[in-house]
């Protein structure tokens, strides 16, 4: 027999929020928190990510503000560099992934250091007042937070700063909350993600969520 399905786009979403919404845990989080949660919740497909989400210093609301002031995203993959809807943001945001940057890996050779972080490095022109969006490399993460430490160095207006894995993934996290450098949002341990960060930044610029 055909398989009996629903095939109503609108209609899974709405009840795949509302699944969310019965069975997270989500009374922690403030009104603009929780749909910003859900997102990220829908994207890993797990429930019991609502746990291990943080947010800092009105992070949603400070970065929904500097998009809508036509701030930057600044990615550390292209898998969130290409994740992000264009159509929700409010200001037509550049979004910049310098990872595949021609320079990238020389400059990585000389730092010793990852592409990925080598490739935050190149951030600095655009730096002032930006979004950042980490999902995939704790070294990203990491020299970030390396750069942020001159007081020369441009500042964020936001971090979501949710990179995955096994090898310093909840280390950078922690170091972010801990350093507390500018309004973030982490996933705390090993958790996170490219589709976990672009699901953050998608409800962040779409008032609607």
């Amino acid at each position: 027999m055909p398989h009996v399905y629903e095939t109503d786009g609108p209609a899974i979403y709405r009840e795949s929020f509302s699944i969310i919404r019965r069975e997270a845990a989500l009374e922690r989080f403030s009104p603009d928190e929780e749909p910003v949660a859900v997102r990220m919740i829908h994207a890993a497909g797990m429930v019991e990510l609502a746990a291990h989400i943080l947010f800092r210093d009105d992070v949603v609301v400070t970065a929904r503000s500097a998009l809508e002031q036509g701030a930057p995203i600044l990615c550390d993959a292209r898998m969130i560099s290409e994740g992000i809807t264009r159509a929700r943001l409010p200001a037509g945001n550049r979004i910049v992934c310098t990872l595949w940057d021609e320079g990238v890996p020389d400059l990585a050779r000389e730092m010793g250091n990852t592409r990925s972080a080598a490739a935050v490095e190149l951030w600095h022109p655009h730096l002032e007042g930006a979004v950042v969006a980490i999902g995939n490399a704790p070294t990203a993460l990491f020299h970030l937070l390396n750069m942020l430490e001159d007081p020369g160095c441009p500042r964020p207006a936001a971090i979501i700063g949710c990179p995955v894995g096994f090898v310093g993934a909840a280390e950078s996290k922690e170091a972010l909350w801990e350093k507390e450098v500018a309004p973030c949002c982490i996933v705390r341990g090993r958790l996170g993600g490219s589709a976990v960060t672009v699901a953050a930044v998608n409800a962040i610029a779409d008032r609607k969520e």
